[in-house]
């Protein structure tokens, strides 16, 4: 080891003596270089200085620690370096580049390895912590965007575009996914299989719910769709990315196509006229109602009660309602549907006196009239007349039945009840509002309704037997 360089006269006094700006040589230092001193804004600080072929360099030590007592120290303590203790280091490093130099190389390439290094551990420090920001976020996202996450923001969503069908999904999700399968509503979206919704599906099958059974598919495989298709459709809000949902794994499963097998059960004419006579002279709200929505054609209740009073028209002739039908795919807005008003049925509006927001109501239109009251209603007076197994889309289905039995073309029943009418014709070309056709299939229902004969064929009508007398 080399001999320790001896500082010159009365350093500590050279230091003291120093202005802001100075630097001094303090002392040389053996094997190279010399111990350097700078009195900057922070105090002064001590520097190695080194010549590297025809250039010369410094480097920093640390500041000066002029505490009394420390003078001769040889480490360094919390507030510096004494004289001694920047001597020392500077040795090690003049030591440091005369050994470098022996190798062919010098101070300058052990700053650049130490440089490089600093620069690989930075990374690699980076590195850790952008991993561990991912496994954090990795793990939020599993906690936040669930299965059941994504369902009840498919219902907001179904709400959100004017959809009644959001609260039977709502309830079918309650049931029979959040109440059924909790560990499967808490997985992440994305790692749910088509195994555990077939397993869902089978629950419901086996219990003999096969219709519930294809609807939890159906709603499940459109909330998937919504989450799948918001990457490319800007029309759905943006929040289902996060979801990170890249299959549709309801999708992958099969209906129970049994329970899909349709539910015709139309009113018979007789049926259907027993009823008209049931509701006729009921008076009130529940009576109007009730006519109203027969007369209409047995229009959808749960739009019928949505109906606003700035809806109905009474200066036209004929007067008019417009209820606005949800059923479509998910992301379109309702669509207008117009519904003329024959003389009895806007007798019957008149008596609702609409008024407020929602022209069906009992408060003077603030809310609307439940559909539920309204099928109660229909159901109580059904019942009291007679009628076996009575249920309201039974006058749905019967008043359809009804008009085809009297030449009303199948377009035109599709028309007034807002069904089959979804086709690229119809959406982009046709434009007719089909008002009259409208008005005189509902006149041909009021007839009917009104006759006591029904047609078999041609201008041939069964009348009812007479007794003999």
């Amino acid at each position: 080891m080399p001999s320790p360089a001896k500082p010159v006269a009365s350093p500590s006094a050279a230091l003291k003596a120093m202005s802001e700006g100075d630097t001094i040589t303090v002392c040389k230092v053996a094997p190279a270089g010399a111990l350097q001193a700078r009195n900057g804004k922070k105090g002064i600080v001590f520097f190695w200085r080194y010549s590297q072929g025809t250039t010369s360099q410094r480097l920093p030590i640390g500041p000066y620690d002029p505490t009394p007592g420390h003078v001769n120290k040889h480490t360094p303590t919390a507030a510096g370096y004494s004289i001694a203790a920047a001597i020392k280091a500077a040795e090690a490093l003049a030591v440091q580049h005369v050994t470098a130099k022996a190798e062919g190389s010098g101070m300058g390439e052990i700053l650049e390895q130490q440089k490089q290094a600093k620069a690989e551990a930075k990374a690699q420090q980076e590195a850790a912590a952008l991993a561990a920001k991912a496994a954090a976020d990795a793990k939020e996202a599993a906690a936040k965007y669930t299965l059941r996450a994504l369902l009840l923001a498919y219902c907001d969503y179904l709400q959100s575009l004017g959809r009644r069908s959001h609260t039977d999904a709502r309830s079918i999700f309650t049931l029979h996914v959040f109440d059924a399968w909790p560990a499967v509503a808490a997985l992440p979206a994305k790692a749910v299989t088509d195994e555990q919704i077939a397993d869902m599906m089978r629950r419901l099958h086996e219990a003999g719910k096969g219709r519930t059974s294809n609807k939890l598919r159906s709603y499940i495989r459109a909330a998937y769709q919504v989450a799948k298709a918001a990457k490319s459709k800007p029309s759905i809000p943006v929040s289902f990315k996060a979801y990170g949902v890249t299959h549709n794994p309801a999708a992958e499963t099969a209906p129970d196509e049994s329970a899909n097998k349709a539910d015709k059960n139309p009113l018979s004419a007789a049926e259907m006229r027993t009823y008209w006579k049931a509701i006729e002279s009921i008076p009130g709200t529940k009576g109007a109602a009730l006519r109203l929505h027969l007369l209409t054609g047995g229009q959808r209740i749960e739009q019928l009660c949505s109906l606003h009073t700035s809806n109905v028209t009474t200066s036209t002739q004929p007067e008019t309602i417009t209820l606005f039908d949800g059923k479509g795919r998910p992301g379109k807005a309702p669509r207008p549907h117009v519904v003329p008003l024959i003389p009895a049925a806007a007798k019957a509006m008149q008596e609702l006196a609409p008024a407020g927001d929602f022209a069906l109501s009992t408060d003077g239109g603030k809310t609307r009239l439940s559909p539920f009251t309204l099928a109660r209603w229909a159901q109580d007076l059904a019942a009291a007349a007679g009628l076996q197994d009575f249920q309201v889309k039974r006058l749905r289905s019967g008043v359809e039945t009804m008009l085809s039995a009297r030449g009303v073309s199948k377009e035109i029943r599709g028309r007034l009840q807002s069904h089959g009418i979804a086709g690229v014709q119809d959406a982009h070309y046709d434009g007719h509002d089909y008002l009259n056709e409208k008005h005189a299939a509902l006149n041909t229902l009021f007839k009917a309704l009104e006759s006591i004969a029904e047609p078999i064929a041609g201008n041939i009508y069964s009348l009812p037997k007479v007794a003999a007398y």
